[in-house]
């Protein structure tokens, strides 16, 4: 019997842009199998999600709602209030939100989490992100519906009760599947018996086609060369936060823009959470200010991104891209723009392997700005060789995406 009540789970409403084109990847094909199906959302912020998808949404905790970083915010408190909070708050907090889970649960069919990297205890320990997978996993089980993850994707993961969690939940599911194969490769080094569990692209690859827009009429001869910025976390990568990194990333990122302006290309910069990557972009235009000549004046595009859709037309805008954030390289990649990525994550060397195009990848942590310009270079001469392979695979990608969905709402799940 195919199911009449599906449940998203992510965090959804911070404002991440990558997070929510993967929230309107999935429902889009929800609704493409499952038309009469009712859908709801249980996220970190369900305001945002309501008005933004008009979704039906609820909160995974009520102590995240209106919380834009909830990692920080319980970073900043000292031992003595976290053990105060713990024993006077949270705990009959949690009576109160394993009730609710319940209430939100009941009757649904299926619980579905789609994508994001949040199987990780970067910046919220295991009582986290951790605690809440498990919790919402087991409520699932006990309230009798199915469980499926989606493309998900993992690390780094480092308190030994995180990965208890994280491992647990996972167990629990009726179907797994996992973004690339460094996340796969990443939960069985944890100990997860992953080997039996499938390997299926970003389910942004398959955004409905609608929402992509053309690269429209371009008036201006110049090339347009994309900038994604990022406020780099260090603990995402598996190392420790600081300045140093950042500092050294915005010095040798600027040094590249400003050969760009010099050697005559327009530059966009461009964003993926609008929360957290408005700081990067103020310090990296004070940063540029001091070095950009005097005849690129104009040239620089630095336009509001709030949206999927803002980002999307940024995007389209462009002639190549060189981007941070993983999902600004995924949307460039679907509107056939090459790209270089500077990565801070293992999903993003898999994904440029994946695509052919791992000579374009660095690491943030060793960012070199002349490898940068030798590597753009290349890019722009070999552009047109490019365009169609990455067309080429991102069909690719669209069609083991479908495969997954027929798949599950299809009744006929891969062996």
């Amino acid at each position: 019997m195919k199911p009449r009540k599906i449940s998203f789970w992510g965090l959804f409403g911070q404002h991440n842009l990558g997070n929510e084109c993967t929230l309107q990847a999935v429902r889009h094909n929800v609704q493409k199998y499952l038309p009469d199906a009712e859908t709801i959302c249980i996220c970190t912020d369900p305001e945002d999600t309501s008005a933004r998808h008009e979704l039906p949404a609820f909160p995974i905790a009520e102590r995240y709602v209106g919380a834009r970083d909830p990692g920080k915010r319980h970073a900043q408190r000292n031992r003595l209030t976290r053990l105060f909070r713990k024993v006077l708050v949270r705990i009959p907090q949690e009576v109160l939100e394993t009730i609710r889970a319940f209430k939100i649960l009941k009757g649904t069919d299926m619980l579905l989490v789609p994508g994001t990297g949040f199987l990780t205890d970067a910046a919220t320990g295991p009582l986290g992100w951790p605690y809440e997978i498990f919790k919402w996993s087991l409520m699932a089980r006990l309230c009798g519906c199915k469980l499926f993850y989606l493309s998900v994707g993992a690390g780094p993961i480092d308190h030994g009760l995180s990965k208890w969690l994280i491992k647990s939940a996972l167990s629990l599911a009726d179907f797994r599947s996992y973004r690339d194969q460094s996340t796969k490769t990443y939960l069985e080094g944890i100990g997860f018996p992953a080997k039996d569990d499938r390997v299926y692209p970003d389910l942004a690859f398959n955004l409905p086609e609608a929402l992509l827009p053309s690269d429209g009429e371009r008036t201006k001869r110049r090339t347009v060369v994309g900038v994604g910025l990022m406020t780099y976390a260090a603990e995402m990568s598996g190392g420790k936060p600081g300045d140093g990194v950042y500092l050294d990333y915005l010095n040798k990122l600027s040094a590249f823009v400003t050969w760009l302006l010099v050697h005559g290309y327009d530059v966009k910069l461009l964003i993926g959470d609008v929360v957290y990557d408005r700081p990067v972009q103020q310090d990296f235009r004070e940063l540029l200010n001091g070095r950009k000549p005097v005849e690129a004046e104009g040239r620089l595009i630095d336009e509001p991104i709030d949206s999927v859709e803002h980002l999307l037309s940024q995007l389209a805008g462009t002639d190549v891209v060189v981007a941070t954030r993983f999902h600004n390289v995924v949307l460039a990649l679907i509107l056939d723009k090459p790209v270089i990525s500077i990565g801070f994550h293992h999903k993003c060397v898999s994904l440029m392997e994946d695509m052919g195009l791992s000579r374009y990848c660095q690491d943030i942590r060793r960012l070199d700005a002349e490898k940068l310009i030798d590597q753009f270079r290349d890019l722009i001469n070999r552009q047109d060789e490019l365009r169609p392979l990455i067309r080429q695979k991102t069909n690719e990608f669209r069609q083991a995406l479908d495969e997954q969905y027929s798949a599950i709402f299809g009744g006929g799940l891969p062996g």
